[in-house]
């Protein structure tokens, strides 16, 4: 018999005799439809959670066409530059909210704070175009929605930080770089109004 023809038939034989991946068992198949459920799941949580985050943006969006009266209030500060302070150092503003001048190298991240954060770091996420948030003992449904907005919009250049300020009761103060606006009581179409005009438009890097 020719080799090759013998090689051929050792081939097929082998092909026949050999079993990938082998029978599944019971233990597999349950494996596999967990990983399998777990992978729906992730899926279908993810494609979820996208759909809340446009629904929230429309939500802010409509709002904030309700409140463009409120854009004529808007305080417009003057500019007291964008230096950087050496490491360690303070500074004392002019106004209690800030929205210009020199700052720390450090920047507060989008998100919402309970305690107060540094005024130096404030202005310097301020100039990254975040709007800066400060509240003081507002009804709760108030604190649920500033922390809502600020759970929407967690961008390092177009976010919303929100701010503990012990001095404030029931008003809260927006700001951006140059931009102030003070609500007393809070006005949460006026307040969506201020963040789509001023989010994103720092000085540092616009996105918007």
């Amino acid at each position: 018999m020719p080799k090759s023809k013998q090689r051929k038939r050792t081939r097929q034989g082998a092909s026949k005799q050999m079993k990938w991946g082998g029978t599944p068992t019971r233990a597999t198949t349950k494996l596999n439809y967990a990983l399998l459920a777990a992978a729906v799941i992730l899926v279908g949580g993810g494609g979820i959670f996208l759909w809340q985050t446009v629904v929230a943006s429309r939500s802010v969006a409509a709002l904030a066409q309700q409140g463009q009266a409120a854009l004529a209030r808007v305080v417009t500060d003057r500019n007291d530059g964008r230096g950087h302070l050496a490491i360690g150092q303070n500074l004392r503003y002019p106004s209690r909210y800030p929205t210009s001048g020199a700052h720390s190298r450090q920047w507060v991240r989008p998100g919402f704070y309970d305690e107060p954060q540094p005024a130096t770091q404030l202005v310097h996420a301020a100039e990254h175009g975040n709007v800066v948030i400060y509240y003081g003992t507002p009804p709760a449904e108030v604190i649920d929605t500033l922390e809502g907005w600020a759970s929407l919009y967690g961008g390092q250049w177009d976010g919303v930080v929100v701010t503990k300020d012990p001095s404030l009761t029931r008003a809260v103060v927006l700001t951006a770089w140059r931009k102030r606006l003070e609500l007393n009581p809070f006005d949460a179409a006026a307040a969506a109004a201020f963040i789509d005009a001023f989010r994103g438009r720092g000085p540092e890097n616009k996105v918007r």
